[in-house]
């Protein structure tokens, strides 16, 4: 299992990195080139912890669905996550 955790970060790690790179894209001294990679490495980014979260919401809602009723902050992201497509 230890080898699945390094080539496959955690939803948290991966937000982190997001975090990361909005700073340095934000940061005057970063060139247009460098900033252009980075935003693509952000979608990239984004669209794997969009999935992520749409297949727990999908795991929530098999295993308790009145719970999955009740995660109002998980249809906020995923709204968000739509709207952007």
């Amino acid at each position: 299992m230890a080898a699945s955790h390094s080539t496959k970060p955690s939803i948290e790690e991966l937000i982190v990195r997001l975090e990361d790179i909005t700073r340095n894209i934000e940061n005057p001294e970063t060139g247009l080139e460098n900033s252009i990679n980075l935003y693509e490495e952000g979608l990239t980014i984004a669209d794997t912890c969009k999935k992520r979260l749409h297949e727990a919401r999908k795991k929530i809602e098999i295993i308790n669905p009145e719970l999955a009723k009740t995660l109002p902050e998980t249809a906020r992201i995923k709204d968000l996550f739509d709207s952007e497509s």
